[in-house]
């Protein structure tokens, strides 16, 4: 059996995009790929991404956030490299050697959405159902 593509997903704070972009690999294609998440500035997981995936049938709750250059200083090797956030972000992630190629997905966060709680669930799940759509063109292009 061939050796699982490593991938890493990274955004500001690793509490949403790249959380749901793990999970969804995961889900998808966790058979081809190992999948892992990390934020540039870690913070805490959103509630309401631990929601959104509950209702796709992923459960995160409790899950941490993961420090970008954490997995960088600990030499870990990847054979993508994902950001799931602003072009100015996506430009202050490390370059993790040996990558084979890195991608960048830009993705609004839906953490900023303002309005009450149904609005910002409804754009928590717009993102999402993006990236499970970014997600599985990736595994019919790479897997």
């Amino acid at each position: 059996m061939a050796e699982k593509k490593k991938v890493l997903f990274v955004c500001v704070h690793n509490s949403a995009r790249s959380q749901m972009a793990e999970e969804f690999l995961k889900q998808i294609a966790g058979d081809r790929f190992e999948a892992e998440s990390a934020g540039l500035e870690p913070g805490e997981v959103h509630p309401l991404t631990v929601t959104v995936l509950q209702e796709a049938g992923i459960d995160i709750l409790g899950k941490k956030t993961n420090s970008a250059f954490d997995f960088f200083k600990q030499g870990r090797r990847y054979h993508y490299v994902v950001t799931v956030c602003s072009t100015e972000a996506e430009e202050k992630c490390p370059v993790y050697p040996g990558t084979l190629q890195r991608l960048h997905w830009p993705l609004d966060d839906p953490s900023r959405a303002e309005g009450g709680e149904e609005q910002r669930l409804a754009r928590f799940r717009e993102v999402r159902d993006l990236i499970r759509r970014k997600v599985e063109s990736f595994v019919e292009v790479f897997g």
